[in-house]
C-alpha cells in the first residue's frame, strides 16, 4: 500500500477517535446535568408535599389570607404540571417567594408561631430549601460545564451534529429563600 493511503487511514482513525472522545465527554456532562436535575426534582417534590399541610396549618389561624393560600396552592399545581425545565424553574421561583410570605405570617399571628405542627412544618420547609439550594448549585455547575463544552471548539462540532441542546440554569432570587426564626 501506498504511504498516502496509510496517512489518510491514520488521519481518519484519529478523527474518529477524537469524535468518540468528544461525544463521550458530552454524554458524561449531560448525564451529570440530568443527575443534578433529578436531585432538584426530589427536593421540589418534598417541598410540594409540604405545601398542602402548611396551607392547612395557616388556614386554621389566618383564614382571611385566602389570596395567599390560593396562590400557593395554584403555584404548586402549576409546578407539578410543568413539562419544560425553564417553565418549571420560573414557577418554582414564584412558589418559593409565596412560601416565604406564608411562613412570615407567623409574625402577624403569634398563635400560629406557637403551634407545634406549624413549627415542625416550617422547620421541614427550611431543611428542604437548604437541600434545594445545594442541589441547585450542583445542577447550575453541571449546566455551566455542559454549556461551555457544547459552545467550545471542537466539542461544538460534535454537539451540533448529534443534537446536544442548551439547558436552562435554575436561577432564583436568594433573597426569596425561606428562612424561619422560631
Amino acid at each position: 500500500m501506498d504511504g498516502g493511503i496509510w496517512l489518510a487511514l491514520a488521519l481518519l482513525g484519529a478523527i474518529l477517535v477524537a469524535g468518540v472522545v468528544l461525544y463521550n465527554r458530552l454524554v458524561a456532562d449531560r448525564n451529570q446535568l440530568r443527575q443534578g436535575f433529578a436531585d432538584i426534582d426530589v427536593q421540589l417534590k418534598r417541598r410540594a408535599d409540604l405545601v398542602p399541610r402548611l396551607v392547612d396549618a395557616v388556614r386554621a389561624y389566618a383564614d382571611y389570607e385566602k389570596a395567599l393560600l390560593t396562590s400557593v396552592t395554584e403555584l404548586r399545581a402549576s409546578a407539578l404540571a410543568a413539562r419544560q425545565a425553564a417553565e418549571r424553574f420560573g414557577i418554582e421561583r414564584s412558589l418559593g417567594t409565596r412560601l416565604q410570605q406564608l411562613v412570615l405570617l407567623q409574625e402577624a399571628y403569634p398563635q400560629l408561631k406557637a403551634d407545634a405542627n406549624f413549627r415542625q412544618l416550617s422547620e421541614s420547609l427550611v431543611e428542604v430549601e437548604d437541600h434545594l439550594q445545594y442541589a441547585r448549585r450542583f445542577y447550575n455547575g453541571a449546566v455551566k460545564q455542559y454549556l461551555t463544552r457544547i459552545e467550545s471548539f471542537p466539542d461544538l462540532i460534535v454537539a451540533r451534529l448529534l443534537g446536544f441542546r442548551p439547558e436552562p440554569f435554575f436561577e432564583t432570587d436568594d433573597r426569596a429563600a425561606v428562612r424561619v426564626t422560631l
